[in-house]
């Protein structure tokens, strides 16, 4: 099975990129956000037949999905939404015991207080999620460089939002026993896997950026994984989608 997430940064002019990546790739789980368009501005070619999607939108801002190949679910999945969700931020599915999400975190940049607001609600309810025996797959934008390896040197301030340690400390306390950074836990000591570049300078050629794009995965299933790749050769959003391999 595999599992994607893309920060497409608007569905719209990504439509034919994210067409060619499903038929490339053929996830069986996706997770897209910064859709920045409504339900009815999604386009056309984007609603593919072969999935169940979500599409939990904002015009011209935020929003995000999910998608569900219609092969593994012999009904229609439940789509929903944590109590905490705000400015469609989070949709989550459930798989029997399993719940998957795609999640986009506040930058932070206007509202600093809302985006460590949003992450500990995020702790929490994955806390919970386990306290139920529930195993949990947490893919995308966090908007945090977790550690000082996932920021180019160049591209490291002390202050800078989503490089400060009390961020760094939430996702941490994310993580805590329950969930595995499945790209670290493939490529552990690589200081150049990045997953945004900001747009200017020639920076992602240079590859002088950022990881903000995460797979996280309950341990029993990272277990299970044979890899958890980021591919940064697709597309031309200002992120590279983040693809794990489970089985």
């Amino acid at each position: 099975m595999k599992i994607a997430t893309w920060n497409v940064n608007g569905i719209r002019a990504r439509a034919a990129q994210v067409c060619e990546w499903l038929q490339r790739d053929r996830p069986d789980i996706v997770c897209l956000q910064e859709l920045k368009a409504t339900t009815a501005q999604i386009p056309a070619e984007c609603r593919v037949a072969d999935y169940h999607a979500y599409w939990h939108t904002l015009k011209g801002y935020s929003g995000v999905s999910l998608h569900v190949r219609k092969d593994l679910y012999a009904v229609d999945p439940v789509f929903s939404h944590p109590p905490f969700d705000r400015e469609s931020r989070i949709v989550q599915v459930e798989h029997g015991d399993l719940v998957i999400a795609s999640v986009y975190v506040p930058n932070g940049g206007k509202d600093y207080p809302a985006k460590l607001t949003f992450v500990t609600s995020l702790i929490d309810w994955s806390a919970r999620l386990e306290a139920e025996g529930r195993a949990l797959i947490l893919c995308g934008d966090l908007n945090i460089a977790r550690t000082e390896m996932d920021v180019h040197p160049k591209e490291r301030k002390p202050n800078a939002v989503g490089q400060r340690p009390e961020e760094r400390a939430l996702f941490e306390a994310l993580l805590g026993t329950r969930l595995v950074d499945m790209s670290r836990q493939f490529d552990p000591d690589n200081p150049n896997l990045f997953t945004w570049w900001a747009p200017w300078r020639n920076l992602r050629a240079r590859n002088i950026g950022w990881r903000l794009d995460y797979v996280l995965a309950s341990r029993a299933l990272a277990a299970r994984a044979s890899g958890c790749i980021v591919q940064a050769d697709v597309g031309t959003s200002d992120h590279a989608p983040v693809m794990m391999t489970l089985g």
